[in-house]
């Protein structure tokens, strides 16, 4: 009499821990390549939208020159430089106030001439961009190094 063993082998369902630590190991790996890149285009993002805002009010400030003669008198309270009377309180780039990434300035006003400048919030993402401006002639500059002054080659939106 024969006995007959039945060694049919049982397949397997689901991953091996070697092929789970890989996977993860490969997720980590593209997310640490993602991530900042993302950042980048945040802050790019957010950038693009302070440059929208100083465009606005640069033609808040023309408007304002149109009715007085004169660029002087457009900041809060009549004065000539510190934050717009107009855009005080909201971003013309339809943000709220409190999210806010850039605050609005006219950093310098006469008769004839502006400079206007959006600087970075403190605690955004966009607190180590840089200074953004526009100038009444037409010269757009960004901080781009930071450093608290624009540069020759700073004076683009772009560089």
């Amino acid at each position: 009499m024969k006995i007959a063993l039945n060694l049919v082998s049982k397949t397997q369902k689901g991953f091996s821990l070697i092929e789970l630590m890989i996977t993860v190991a490969i997720i980590g790996i593209i997310a640490s390549i993602a991530y900042p890149s993302y950042q980048g285009f945040i802050v790019s993002t957010n950038r693009g939208a302070a440059q929208a805002d100083l465009m606005s009010l640069a033609a808040a400030m023309e408007r304002h020159k149109a009715a007085s003669f004169s660029y002087k008198a457009a900041a809060d309270s009549a004065a000539d430089t510190g934050k717009p009377a107009i855009f005080h309180q909201h971003s013309p780039s339809a943000e709220l106030y409190a999210n806010r990434k850039y605050d609005l300035f006219i950093s310098e006003a006469s008769g004839s001439a502006y400079l206007l400048e959006a600087t970075p919030v403190t605690g955004t993402p966009q607190a180590g961009d840089g200074n953004v401006a526009f100038y009444s002639d037409g010269r757009r500059a960004w901080d781009a190094n930071n450093n608290g002054t624009f540069s020759t080659t700073e004076y683009c939106w772009r560089c």
